[in-house]
C-alpha cells in the first residue's frame, strides 16, 4: 500500500526530503537551548550582566534559527501534503476513466466518490504528519534524552521508564481503533450512495412524495456513521489524559529527586541550571511522545484510506487494449459468433445464450423484446463495454478484442435511452461527438436528428447554456441532441437503444428516414419498444430471455405469427382504440 502511495508523490520528492532535513536542524536547535539556558542559570553571580549578555544573544541566534527552519519544514511539508494529494486524485480519477462497466460495478460509483475526497484528505494530513511530526517526535526524544543523559544518568532514567508506557498506551489504542475506522468508511460508501441516488432520483422522489423516507434513510446512515466514529474518538481521547498523567509524573519525580540531589551534595552532583534543563528535556520528550500519540491516531484512519486507495490504483481493468492493437475498423459489418454472455463469474446464468447473427455493413437492424430479454446487453459487447464469455464478436471482420480500445469506440457510437448532456452550451455538448465539428456540422446533424427546430427557437441558439444532466431541456430534447452528437461522429456503426422513446412517432419517423438517406453506408442498429420503429429495417431480431426466438422483415415476422405478431397487434389495437 505504502509503495503504491508514493508512486504519487512525483515531482513533490525534493519537498518531502526537505522537509525532515529542516525538522532536525530545528530539533538540534531546540535541545541546544535549554543547556545553555542551564549554563545562563549557574553563571549568573551577583550583579553581573556579562553572562546575560552572553547567553542572551546566543539564545536570541538558537531560537530565531529554529524558528526559521520550523516555519521552512512546515511549509515544505504543506506542499508536499498537498501534492500528494492533487496527483493521487488525479490517479484515481485517470485509473477510473479506464475501467470496464465491471470495474465500476465492483466498486460502485458512490465509493469511487469517498475514496477520491474523504479517503484522499485522510491521506494528505497523514502524509504531512508523518514527513514533518513522525521525524520531530523521535529525534526530539532521541536527542533530548541524550542531553539529559549528559547532564546527569539516573535522572534521565525517569524519562526512559515513562516511555514503555506511552508506547504500550499509544500501540493499544491504534490496534483497537483501526478495525473501527475500516468499519467507518464502508458506512461512508452507504451514505455517499444514500445521496447520490436521492439527488439522481429527486425527481422521482418528489412525485411519489418519498422525502420523509428518503430522509428517513439519509438519517438512519449518517447515525451509523456518527455512532461509530463518536466510538472511535472516545477510544482515542484516552490518549491525552495518558500523556498528561505521565508529563506530570515525570516533573513531580524529576523536581523531587532533582532537589534532594542539589541540598544533599550541595549543588555538585546537580546544580539549579542543571534542574532547570532536566525539566525542560523531560518536557520535550513528552511532548513529542504526545505528538507521535497524534501521528498514531491520524495513520490509524489513513491506513484504511490508503489501502482503499491502492485497492484501485493497484486494481487491473477487465478490458484492456491489447498491444499493438488494429487501429483501422474497416467497415461497419457486425458478427456474433456463438456468443453466450454473463456479468459476472458469480452470476450462474448467461445473460445471453448462444447468439449467432451476422449483420452486413451498412444495413439497418432492428431489435425488439420485453423488459429483461437483454437487448441492451447484446449491443454493449460491441464497442467492448462488456467482454463475452463464450464466443466472439466480430466488427469489421476482426475480433473486437484485436481492436486498440479508443479506435473501435471511435468506430462505434451509441446513443442510449437515457443519455446523458453536460453542463455547457449546446454547441460544446454535440462537440463531444466530434470536436473539431464546425457550426455549419452542428447545424446539419441537428437537422437529421430533428433537433434544429427547437434550438433555434432558444434565445441563444446552440449557445444556449444546458445545466448539469441537461435539466432544462425535455426528454425527447435531449434524445434529439444526443442523436445529433451520434451523428457528428460519423460512425461506421451506429447504435439506438430505445434513445427515442421520449419522442412522438412522426419525429421518429423523420429521424430514421435521414438516417436512410444520409448514413448509407452506416450500420444502424436500433432497439425500440415501438414496432413502427423498426419496421422498415432491413431484419428484424426478436429476443427473449436473452436469445433470438424470431428473425426476419416485418412481413415474415407477421406472417409467423409469433411473439412479433402479438406485440404488433397489441400496438396496433392500441392506437385503434
Amino acid at each position: 500500500m505504502v509503495k503504491t502511495l508514493l508512486k504519487s508523490v512525483r515531482q513533490y520528492k525534493r519537498v518531502s526530503i526537505e522537509t525532515p532535513l529542516f525538522v532536525t536542524m530545528e530539533v538540534i536547535l531546540e535541545c541546544t537551548i535549554p543547556l545553555i539556558m542551564s549554563k545562563l542559570i549557574d553563571d549568573m553571580t551577583g550583579t553581573s550582566m556579562a553572562p546575560i549578555l552572553k547567553y542572551g544573544a546566543l539564545l536570541l541566534v538558537l531560537a530565531t534559527l529554529s524558528l526559521l527552519f520550523g516555519v521552512l519544514s512546515a511549509r515544505a511539508a504543506a506542499t508536499a501534503g498537498c501534492g500528494l494529494a492533487k496527483n493521487l486524485r488525479r490517479d484515481l480519477y485517470f485509473k477510473t476513466q479506464d475501467f470496464a462497466f465491471a470495474d465500476i460495478d465492483k466498486f460502485s460509483s458512490s465509493s469511487l466518490v469517498t475514496r477520491m475526497t474523504t479517503d484522499v484528505s485522510n491521506v494528505q494530513n497523514a502524509y504531512q504528519m508523518l514527513i514533518r511530526m513522525a521525524v520531530r517526535a523521535p529525534l526530539m526524544t532521541v536527542f533530548s534524552v541524550i542531553m539529559s543523559m549528559s547532564i546527569n544518568v539516573r535522572m534521565s532514567f525517569i524519562f526512559l521508564a515513562l516511555l514503555p508506557v506511552l508506547a504500550a498506551a499509544l500501540f493499544g489504542i491504534f490496534f483497537y481503533v483501526h478495525p473501527i475506522f475500516k468499519r467507518i468508511f464502508k458506512k461512508y460508501d452507504a451514505l455517499n450512495n444514500s445521496v447520490q441516488e436521492n439527488v439522481g432520483g429527486i425527481r422521482v422522489v418528489k412525485s411519489f412524495v418519498r422525502e420523509g423516507y428518503e430522509k428517513e434513510k439519509f438519517e438512519n446512515a449518517a447515525e451509523e456513521v456518527r455512532k461509530d466514529f463518536t466510538m472511535a474518538e472516545k477510544i482515542l481521547a484516552l490518549n491525552n489524559p495518558v500523556m498528561t498523567f505521565c508529563i506530570y509524573v515525570s516533573m513531580l519525580l524529576v523536581s523531587f529527586f532533582g532537589a534532594k540531589l542539589i541540598i544533599g551534595t550541595g549543588g555538585s552532583e546537580l546544580s539549579t541550571g542543571e534542574l532547570s534543563s532536566l525539566i525542560s528535556y523531560g518536557v520535550q520528550i513528552l511532548t513529542s511522545m504526545m505528538m507521535l500519540s497524534m501521528v498514531f491516531v491520524m495513520c490509524s484512519m489513513a491506513q484504511e484510506s490508503g489501502d482503499r486507495i491502492a485497492e484501485v490504483l493497484n486494481h487491473e481493468s477487465v478490458l484492456r487494449s491489447p498491444e499493438n492493437g488494429a487501429t483501422d475498423v474497416k467497415d461497419g459489418s457486425v458478427e456474433f459468433d456463438h456468443v453466450s454472455f454473463r456479468y459476472s463469474g458469480k452470476n450462474k446464468k448467461f445473460a445471453l445464450t448462444d447468439i449467432d447473427l451476422k449483420i452486413p455493413s451498412g444495413s439497418t437492424i432492428g431489435i425488439i423484446g420485453g423488459t429483461g430479454s437483454a437487448k441492451t446487453s447484446l449491443i454493449q459487447l460491441i464497442p467492448r463495454l462488456y467482454d463475452v464469455t463464450v464466443g466472439a464478436v466480430k466488427v469489421g471482420g476482426r475480433d473486437v478484442r484485436e481492436y486498440d480500445l479508443q479506435a473501435l469506440r471511435d468506430a462505434v457510437a451509441v446513443v442510449l435511452q437515457k443519455n446523458v448532456l453536460f453542463s455547457g452550451t449546446i454547441k460544446e455538448n454535440l462537440r463531444w461527438g466530434n470536436k473539431n465539428a464546425t457550426d455549419e456540422e452542428l447545424i446539419h446533424a441537428c437537422r437529421l436528428a430533428q433537433a434544429d427546430e427547437f434550438v433555434t427557437q432558444f434565445p441563444d441558439g446552440y449557445d444556449t447554456y444546458i445545466e448539469q444532466g441537461g435539466t432544462n431541456v425535455s426528454g425527447g430534447q435531449k434524445q434529439r441532441l444526443c442523436i445529433a452528437r451520434a451523428i457528428l461522429k460519423k460512425p461506421k456503426i451506429l447504435i439506438l437503444d430505445d434513445s427515442t422513446s421520449a419522442v412522438d412517432t412522426k419525429t421518429d419517423a423523420l429521424i430514421r428516414q435521414a438516417f436512410k438517406h444520409e448514413l448509407p453506408d452506416t450500420t444502424k442498429i436500433i432497439i425500440a419498444q415501438r414496432v413502427s420503429s423498426v419496421q422498415d429495417a432491413d431484419r428484424i431480431l426478436v429476443m427473449d430471455g436473452g436469445r433470438i426466438v424470431e428473425s426476419g422483415t416485418h412481413e415474415e415476422l407477421l406472417a409467423l405469427n409469433g411473439i412479433y405478431r402479438e406485440v404488433n397487434d397489441s400496438q396496433t389495437k392500441s392506437k385503434e382504440a
